[in-house]
């Protein structure tokens, strides 16, 4: 297990409905966020991924409630009405809040020197660190401010208001004291509101260094009625014009619980310093739903029945369908642009590969939604081992391995890197999802879409992927145009229906300039191109006839 400069995970998991489906994760640096896929995953020590440091886990599924903050952050009223005169001699000696810090979180001050950090196996789970096949899960050891499942799991009032200070000032390396009346007001309200020590961790840390206490409350509804705003102006009708969303939460895996992502105080600029995470799912007779304290006890989690798990996070299964239509399209935003860790053998389990596995259909590769989760840049390979199937080499300089299981993994694993139109489109057709609309939904982030249009679980096919054609980049629906084997056969015939896409064989791939554009108004496909009337084509006959020529009247 390995915290290196990230703060939060994320799992943004494209499960729709009843059961879990595969999707997404991530982590950030020593003062930001993180973002990653959700899954089933087997417990790993402390649940920080390998060697991208805690991880957060954005999940598509925002349940009703969010865990809430202590009462006045409460979406009900403004703070600004409810705030008293909490003024102390500490608070007004303190400077007011500049407005970069209401767009981002205060850093750690540079004097302030963290104690030193060990988290195990062991300590965490009981498990002999050689029992842990993946190196980077075994410990860590360092001075990220992470804390123990132990000390997480302590309700607030075992510790009292001055032992829970004492607590955080010892892991962040301050020295405040009760004398702030707006920090012990926080501080009261974890108790009040029966928070373990890691649920108020996971909500006092990112404020913690803030040099004005009495404005804290402001600062932080800003940020929740910002990301409020943001959401509602980013669906429009049956189309979502923002596609590049933020998730909405994220697993602090600092303190092991589930945050709103809006108060991670993260901005969109911030977002190349997340890792996101995509994994493959475990079968459903090999998983269990369980509740668990990581998310407030306030949706079952799916994790693996041989786990040992009491603190992981997850997926609701009661997503309302006004939300999937805004969260179950743009999960692809949470890998676009960002460097991705991907977990082929289940999230944190060790990597291994046996027959069968590339043809089940668990398998990462065969999964709908992990086609945008690839990467498009840096990506990382996560629960590898020393004598993993991505430490063998090649046998010759065709990339041949000494098996064909082998070969046929590392191709796989080569050709989903970056793939034009028609490659994302034929491996589309060799995948499954518990919706059939899902592969319609997958596939947005990869087509270059202007919006994306918004997702209902049972719509019709053939509806879903002309809303989506709809909605692609003019040169995109070029491609389309120019690619189209054979008239379309279900409404326009410019290009292939859905049936055609994931029946018929598919172009090789084209690339033209040609910009296909869609008038919405008149719901009418125009494209503005050059083209020969008559001309003489010379070339080589067939048959053995030698050259030949051929008239062509357009």
């Amino acid at each position: 297990m390995s915290i290196q400069n990230d703060i939060y995970s994320v799992f943004a998991t494209a499960q729709a409905i009843k059961g879990p489906s595969p999707d997404e994760s991530s982590g950030l640096d020593e003062n930001t966020n993180t973002t990653m896929p959700s899954e089933p995953r087997e417990e790993r020590g402390h649940s920080i991924s390998e060697d991208v440091g805690p991880v957060l886990e954005a999940t598509p599924d925002s349940s009703p409630h969010y865990p809430e903050l202590p009462s006045d952050m409460d979406l009900q009223t403004s703070p600004k009405e409810e705030q008293s005169s909490d003024t102390s001699d500490d608070d007004s000696d303190a400077s007011s809040a500049s407005e970069s810090d209401i767009v981002r979180p205060w850093l750690q001050p540079e004097h302030i020197s963290l104690p030193a950090v060990a988290i195990s196996a062991f300590t965490e789970m009981g498990q002999e660190e050689s029992s842990i096949t993946v190196p980077l899960q075994q410990v860590y050891t360092g001075r990220k401010p992470v804390i123990s499942s132990r000390v997480a799991d302590t309700p607030c009032a075992t510790l009292g208001v001055q032992g829970l200070l004492d607590l955080l000032n010892t892991t962040l390396g301050t020295s405040y004291g009760l004398g702030t009346q707006s920090l012990s007001s926080l501080l009261e309200e974890c108790i009040t509101k029966k928070y373990d020590v890691g649920m108020a961790y996971s909500r006092l840390r990112r404020i913690w260094y803030t040099d004005n206490w009495s404005t804290i409350r402001d600062q932080v509804w800003e940020w929740k009625e910002q990301d409020r705003e943001m959401r509602r102006r980013a669906l429009v009708g049956n189309r979502i014009v923002q596609p590049y969303l933020d998730p909405r939460r994220v697993w602090d895996l600092y303190s092991n619980r589930v945050v709103p992502w809006w108060f991670t105080g993260m901005c969109w600029g911030m977002r190349g310093r997340v890792r996101a995470i995509s994994h493959a799912w475990m079968d459903e007779k090999d998983r269990v739903a369980v509740w668990t304290p990581i998310n407030g006890h306030e949706w079952p989690v799916p994790i693996p029945k041989d786990a040992d798990l009491n603190l992981v996070g997850g997926r609701g299964e009661d997503m309302r369908p006004e939300e999937w239509k805004l969260d179950v399209p743009t999960i692809g935003s949470v890998y676009w642009g960002n460097r991705v860790v991907i977990y082929l053998s289940e999230l944190g389990r060790p990597l291994t590969l046996k027959e069968g596995d590339l043809d089940s259909d668990r398998s990462w590769f065969r999964r709908a939604w992990t086609l945008q989760e690839v990467g498009y840049y840096n990506r990382l390979i996560g629960g590898d081992t020393p004598d993993g199937p991505m430490h063998v080499e090649p046998i010759d300089e065709d990339g041949n391995y000494e098996t064909k299981l082998l070969t046929r993994f590392h191709r796989q694993l080569k050709s989903t890197h970056r793939m034009s139109t028609f490659e994302t489109l034929e491996s589309m057709q060799n995948r499954v999802s518990t919706n059939p609309v899902d592969k319609v939904a997958g596939l947005a982030f990869r087509l270059n879409p202007d919006w994306i249009p918004a997702y209902y679980e049972d719509e019709y096919l053939e509806d879903a992927w002309t809303a989506l054609v709809n909605s692609m980049d003019v040169l995109v629906r070029g491609q389309l145009f120019l690619g189209c084997p054979e008239p379309g056969n279900a409404g326009t015939k410019w290009r292939s229906s859905w049936d055609q896409i994931m029946t018929k064989p598919l172009s090789e791939g084209v690339y033209t300039q040609i910009e296909v554009v869609w008038d919405e108004e008149m719901n009418e496909d125009w494209c503005d191109v050059e083209y020969i009337e008559k001309g003489l084509v010379a070339g080589i006959g067939c048959c053995g006839r030698g050259l030949s020529t051929w008239r062509i009247d357009c």
